[in-house]
């Protein structure tokens, strides 16, 4: 961070344990969702540009004497996406706000921390919960989303994205889609029942 005032040994040893944690992370989330290689990991992100880890840390001072720990891990980013608005018409939506891994450690569950990092990830990013697509979620996160924030009513996509309905809401009078057939949206409509 740009606060690091420590030298360049120190430095690296930081990047070390940082890259364990979001490697030891990446590998639970992986686990948890029954992926067999993990989706975030401290190489991939090195390579990306336009990726952001938001990390969770229970400090065990202040937590019942337990060990400092970091218990989840949520990682956005901005893509360019071809996806279908609600009546199946194909849009391109550059930079599209998406949540692309999301996890809290199994023993940490259903005690809020998942809802605080998320909160403190749209706060900082200034994004709405409607307006972020959200790459392959598992169960957990459909039911997150739904429970916390409502979201429910899906916009089937080919991608394995999942929109939901009001993503589209301000783009409609900025935007013209592509016109589909209507034998094309019904079998894309078909492949999500």
């Amino acid at each position: 961070p740009h606060t690091f005032h420590g030298n360049r040994r120190q430095a690296l040893e930081a990047t070390a344990k940082m890259s364990a944690i979001i490697d030891h992370l990446g590998q639970l989330s992986a686990i948890a969702q029954k992926l067999n290689i993990p989706i975030t990991t401290a190489q991939k992100l090195r390579k990306s540009d336009n990726q952001i880890v938001y990390l969770m840390a229970d400090l065990g001072e202040f937590n019942s004497g337990r060990s400092d720990e970091v218990v989840g891990l949520l990682k956005i980013g901005m893509k360019d996406l071809y996806l279908f608005d609600e009546l199946g018409q194909s849009r391109k939506v550059d930079n599209a706000p998406c949540i692309l891994d999301f996890y809290v450690h199994d023993k940490r569950q259903r005690s809020g921390l998942g809802n605080k990092l998320f909160q403190t990830m749209l706060s900082e990013e200034k994004w709405e919960p409607v307006k972020c697509s959200v790459d392959r979620p598992s169960e957990k996160l459909l039911g997150f989303l739904k429970k916390h924030y409502g979201l429910e009513r899906v916009i089937p996509q080919a991608n394995h994205f999942v929109l939901y309905d009001g993503f589209f809401e301000q783009d409609k009078a900025n935007e013209q889609p592509n016109v589909m057939t209507r034998s094309r949206r019904m079998l894309m409509a078909n492949r999500y029942l």
